[in-house]
């Protein structure tokens, strides 16, 4: 599936509102121990997008520092996890998918980091696995 060229999304209480004019250039499964402690959840499901195709109609995410590089952004009232931002590539923003009004409009195309994944989770769709990034 294929997001529609103009979609919105935002957190669980409503504080962060955003649109995102263009189609996402990827969008992966993350399962790496970070992403699984941040989102609170067995893996991430996020979408990548050029900077200036993200516009925030609200508040922007607060900030908090993962790693040396990463900026997870997050809704200061709720919790919810919106964004994923390595400074060492200012010119894109990953946004997570579940944060979409309508998530079912895309898909990931792979898995990485599946080193890490649960041990009880199965993966059982065809698409790409990397033990690490896919880089």
């Amino acid at each position: 599936m294929t997001l529609k060229l103009t979609n919105q999304g935002g957190c669980l209480c409503g504080a962060i509102r955003y649109q995102v004019d263009a189609t996402p250039f990827d969008a992966d499964y993350c399962h790496c121990h970070q992403c699984q402690k941040s989102t609170g959840s067995v893996l991430g499901a996020w979408m990548d997008f050029k900077t200036k195709q993200v516009r925030w109609l609200t508040q922007q995410p607060k900030e908090y520092a993962s790693s040396e590089h990463v900026r997870r952004g997050f809704c200061q009232e709720c919790g919810s996890q919106i964004s994923f931002r390595d400074l060492r590539y200012p010119e894109y923003l990953t946004l997570s998918i579940s944060s979409l009004d309508e998530p079912n409009t895309i898909s990931p195309n792979y898995h990485i980091y599946t080193d890490s994944k649960l041990n009880w989770l199965t993966i059982s769709d065809e698409l790409p696995k990397y033990s690490k990034n896919r880089s």
